[in-house]
């Protein structure tokens, strides 16, 4: 079956207003989280102040047969050209030779940086043509890469609002830390109290841990988390910028003691082939929809595996494309489930894609229909520009 079209295109969601009323705003709606700008007082309190208003959107891969495949798309405005190039090698192939594709894809790209923006484009385009597999052989992706592995997924939540996650039935939190080097010390005692905070509403048996999100250099890191020591943190995580390579290894270093995780702005198959290499960090967290699709994911988990490292997706929880490989890898033993809704509405009432699945007492089973399970009518779907 051979690839007819390819396009970035619109997708109208349904829109439903959750019949529960929100107890109080989302900790995502105003909460200050330590980031790479943090340095900068004017756009210090809160990421939305430096962060690209660049729309996302779908690329939707169409075979010759007239069935379809989805991907999410970040960042479209940007990526619709390199989207377009891509395009122009990939029509006329074989949709269902992924690995082929993946390879061309990473390929065309080499005269502009196969890493970063370009990135985002080959896995839209390569979940496209997964969800398209899956269709045509009218299987769900997960038995595509294997059939299930485990009986279902158990997710932790990450987010501020730890109280409503407890109630919601999760074991597991993630904080987004508030405080970074910006802040100096009184920031460090200021994140302990933060943590504390959260270690008492969860209790001692929960699992906690500690997103850092590029914030921090060594010195930092390695301060806050002696401070940090008591509270047993199963891991921080992305401490670091992601291009200080010998700044992982040194944390790693320095605090053989702590669990480290990172990767979710890391690009393509080789930063975590490094890291597995150099011992640099103990779990790796791609993100399915930014660092090549699911071919790319595959590569990277096999390789984890392979050094008994595992691999837990940014976000891969909280979307149908993340639950399908998760459900299907053996390094990938939890889901990460964000929570950016308002305390009060439950789960199944936030926003959602269509025919994905929601957790549930912190777990959850993806669907079975074919291909990522998404039930998106084609009156949806219009072109993009």
């Amino acid at each position: 079956m051979y690839i007819t079209d390819i396009a970035v295109v619109r997708v109208a969601l349904p829109q439903a207003e959750p019949k529960a009323m929100a107890r109080r705003p989302s900790w995502a709606a105003e909460a200050e989280v330590a980031n790479p700008m943090s340095r900068y007082a004017k756009v210090k309190r809160h990421r939305a102040l430096w962060l690209p208003k660049w729309e996302s959107a779908w690329v939707r891969v169409t075979a010759e047969d007239g069935t379809w495949g989805l991907g999410t798309l970040a960042y479209a405005r940007a990526l619709a050209p390199v989207v377009e190039h891509l395009a122009s090698q990939l029509v006329g192939e074989d949709c269902m030779a992924t690995d082929r594709l993946a390879d061309i894809m990473a390929r065309m790209t080499k005269p502009y940086g196969t890493t970063g923006l370009a990135s985002y484009a080959i896995s839209g385009i390569d979940l496209a043509l997964w969800d398209l597999k899956g269709k045509l052989m009218e299987k769900p992706v997960y038995s595509l890469l294997g059939g299930p592995h485990k009986d279902r997924i158990f997710c932790y939540a990450t987010g501020n609002d730890v109280d409503w996650y407890r109630e919601l039935g999760f074991q597991a939190f993630k904080l987004a830390c508030p405080y970074g080097p910006a802040d100096g010390w009184d920031g460090i005692r200021r994140n302990e109290a933060f943590v504390a905070r959260a270690r008492e509403t969860i209790g001692d048996e929960a699992e906690l841990m500690l997103d850092c999100w590029m914030a921090f250099d060594v010195e930092y890191t390695v301060r806050l988390a002696e401070v940090l020591r008591p509270y047993r943190l199963k891991w921080m995580e992305e401490c670091l910028i992601p291009e200080d390579l010998d700044g992982h290894v040194a944390l790693r270093e320095r605090l053989p003691w702590q669990t480290l995780a990172t990767g979710e702005h890391w690009y393509g198959a080789v930063p975590f082939q490094w890291a597995i290499r150099h011992q640099a960090v103990d779990i790796l967290q791609p993100d399915i929809a930014w660092c090549g699709g699911m071919t790319t994911v595959r590569a990277i988990s096999a390789a984890a595996d392979v050094a008994g490292i595992s691999v837990i997706l940014h976000g891969g929880a909280v979307t149908p494309f993340g639950q399908h490989f998760t459900y299907a890898t053996p390094s990938s033993p939890w889901g990460e489930y964000f929570v950016g809704s308002p305390p009060g509405v439950p789960l199944e009432e936030a926003s959602r894609i269509p025919g994905q699945a929601v957790a549930k007492d912190g777990w959850l089973v993806p669907s079975d229909a074919p291909g990522f399970g998404m039930e998106i009518a084609e009156q949806w779907v219009t072109p993009f520009a």
